[in-house]
């Protein structure tokens, strides 16, 4: 298995080490095609990216393109804020972005104290306590994740069930269903190999992300490497591996809408 792509990394425009085209080299370096820029999303309390660097950031992709020969997509690892699924790219946000990703994070705005409750400290507290989370707890999560496939052109869903509970084979119909990628993360052990078998079994395509905070993780495989191994999936439902590139959500929402 050779990684084709990582659609999953950050710099210090929002928790990152590393800047873009220290990424990018990275990325030369591993023998990969593509790399995505993708920092937190503008509702991060603690790390969340600036629309203002949006032009700075693009400037630096495109100098990193010329420097590397490596493809950088300009994305953003948005949050999940509400039960209706909604995050903060705004359809105005949509034409700044490549590729669009989303997932469940904590210290965020929230759209309501009910949706943070309910999406987040329901969740969060099933995790630090180490409690079974609630029937409710992880219907809301996955209504939640539903609505935000089914409203929005999401690419990619991020280290799904990571510090959050949901029903996975219903998420990964509905991924399936609109052609939304479920990530497998290399920097969280968020999935079992059963799991990630339940899943496939849906028909829903994988993406493997490093999720790299600092350059020297972009393109790495290890968890996924150790997780396949135990899971039965075949590697033809894996996009970015083997010379294989996806077909991503974002960009024929934006050539057909803008």
């Amino acid at each position: 298995m050779i990684l084709t792509a990582d659609y999953h990394t950050h710099t210090p425009y929002s928790h990152g080490k590393n800047t873009v085209l220290e990424n990018a080299v990275a990325a030369k370096e591993k023998g990969l095609q593509q790399l995505g820029i993708t920092d937190h999303g503008f509702n991060h309390l603690l790390f969340g990216l600036k629309r203002r660097n949006l032009c700075d950031i693009r400037a630096e992709i495109t100098e990193a393109e010329k420097i590397t020969g490596v493809k950088v997509l300009l994305g953003m690892e948005s949050n999940l804020t509400s039960l209706g699924g909604d995050t903060e790219m705004k359809k105005s946000d949509l034409e700044h972005f490549d590729i669009y990703l989303c997932g469940i994070h904590e210290v965020l705005k929230y759209k309501s104290l009910s949706d943070m409750y309910r999406i987040f400290i329901k969740n969060y507290s099933a995790y630090k306590f180490g409690i079974k989370p609630s029937d409710k707890v992880v219907a809301n999560t996955t209504r939640a994740l539903v609505n935000a496939v089914k409203n929005n052109p999401i690419d990619i869903i991020t280290h799904i069930n990571f510090k959050s509970y949901c029903n996975l084979v219903e998420v990964a119909k509905c991924c399936a269903d609109y052609g939304t990628y479920i990530e497998i993360n290399t920097k969280k052990r968020h999935v079992s190999a059963e799991e990630l078998n339940e899943m496939a079994a849906t028909g829903v395509r994988f993406v493997i992300d490093s999720d790299a905070h600092s350059a020297d993780r972009v393109g790495d495989t290890k968890i996924a490497e150790e997780l396949l191994s135990q899971a039965e999936i075949p590697l033809t439902q894996i996009d970015n591996i083997d010379g294989r590139l996806p077909k991503f959500r974002l960009a024929a929402y934006k050539a057909e809408k803008l």
